[in-house]
């Protein structure tokens, strides 16, 4: 008995793939009997185990729990090409036979681009099912002229069938990319199809760096994987005219960005990013701002979790010795100092913060602001000395403290960035968040 199915094989090279690494109990079908007659004729001397039928794969011939998985690598995505009423009966017509024929416990699996409408429909008919919902992203190639020609992902669905239970019970949907160890569940489908997109967006985000260095700002969100809050917020900045040296290529500013000095013109509008990469001298600078309400492990915890990602981001045509080692560059050599003191909601301005920063020359302020535009200080006043918190490092800041144009610290990348879900992007100044 056949064990693996896969519904409108074409003349695809995957079930072939797939026999030679021993995965040999294969039955493949197609509505099309040119293309079934060419797949016999191709494989009858190399692979004999591997069969291959003339079947409707929306009315197959096949006894009930047949197959303990069934593989379609891109038919689901041929098929479901809009959502007029027709299309949406073929789909369902598809998913019910897929059903049928599969084993309680076994797997249907999706090789897709994963349009929007094509998630939602597979994740909607399946969760409503009982079944497990898992989307994982593929891993792209590493060459980089490879991903300019393919620049969207390609993501595999695994539905898990499982025994309908009666009553409403919470569906378990999920979500794989390539950052992360495990799965991430999300609470809900219409959550799983935006995480889908994300991935997406920051794809085409990564191929606009590539084919149009210096074309604009262009900033992203970091989110923390467990609760979905950004984490790191990323400005890319590109200056092809400075003419960098053979170390001065790419580089990560961070440090003086985050805990409270984000709000200031060079770290946080456009032309004082530009200005920020053109006195480091590098030709692509990456400044790094932290957030509130987040726990974070000093600079070395920093470059361990962004190392991976940040590199994601690198300029095309990096010297190999700098795709292994890229500078993290900070003022002062720490994280800076942010307390938060008070914080309620308005009426009229929604939720607020009132913190105390510490800015340069070691000057602590106290300020306020409005969360829906966290890049302006609505009001500040400076500290008092007796009055300052006291931060971590602050005397020995006053030791280390340097300009970044007169030699700012470096550090060593550290490892893969595990704990972060999906970016989403959104322009500095006041009011421009958004996507990318």
């Amino acid at each position: 008995m056949s064990q693996v199915l896969v519904v409108g094989c074409g003349n695809s090279e995957l079930s072939e793939q797939m026999y030679d690494v021993g995965y040999q109990d294969i039955m493949n079908v197609d509505i099309s009997e040119v293309v079934i007659k060419q797949m016999r004729e191709r494989n009858a001397d190399r692979r004999p185990k591997m069969s291959f039928l003339v079947m409707d794969m929306l009315q197959m011939d096949f006894p009930d729990a047949r197959f303990q998985v069934v593989l379609d690598k891109g038919t689901l995505d041929a098929i479901l090409v809009d959502e007029e009423e027709a299309t949406l009966e073929r789909v369902d017509r598809m998913f019910a036979e897929i059903s049928r024929v599969l084993q309680v416990g076994g797997r249907y699996l999706c090789v897709s681009l994963a349009q929007a409408h094509v998630v939602k429909k597979a994740v909607g008919y399946f969760s409503k099912e009982g079944w497990v919902v898992r989307i994982h992203q593929l891993a792209g190639s590493e060459d980089r002229e490879a991903q300019q020609q393919f620049v969207l992902p390609v993501f595999l669905y695994v539905m898990t069938k499982c025994k309908k239970l009666p009553g409403l019970v919470q569906p378990i949907l999920e979500i794989c990319t390539e950052e992360l160890d495990k799965p991430v569940r999300v609470e809900s489908a219409e959550r799983l199809v935006e995480a889908v997109k994300e991935r997406q967006m920051y794809a085409l985000l990564r191929s606009q760096l590539d084919k149009a260095p210096g074309a604009g700002d262009v900033s992203l969100d970091l989110c923390d994987a467990d609760t979905g809050k950004p984490r790191y917020t990323l400005h890319v900045v590109d200056s092809p005219s400075v003419n960098a040296s053979r170390d001065h290529h790419f580089a990560i500013f961070i440090g003086a960005v985050p805990q409270g000095r984000e709000t200031e013109w060079l770290f946080g509008t456009e032309a004082g990013g530009r200005q920020l990469a053109a006195s480091a001298g590098f030709r692509r600078l990456v400044t790094v701002a932290l957030h509130r309400d987040q726990h974070y492990a000093g600079m070395e915890g920093i470059q361990a979790q962004l190392s991976g990602k940040v590199m994601e981001l690198a300029p095309p045509g990096l010297p190999a010795h700098q795709q292994v080692q890229v500078p993290f560059l900070s003022v002062g050599g720490d994280i800076g100092v942010r307390t938060i003191q008070h914080r309620n909601s308005s009426a009229r301005s929604g939720d607020f913060v009132i913190e105390d920063v510490r800015g340069d020359d070691a000057c602590y302020f106290r300020r306020l602001i409005f969360l829906s535009n966290r890049n302006v200080v609505q009001s500040e006043a400076r500290l008092l000395p007796s009055t300052a918190p006291k931060g971590p490092g602050q005397k020995k800041r006053k030791k280390a403290k340097k300009k970044l144009a007169a030699g700012a610290t470096e550090a060593e990348c550290g490892k893969e960035l595990p704990l972060l879900r999906a970016p989403q992007g959104h322009g500095r100044g006041p009011g421009a968040a958004g996507k990318p």
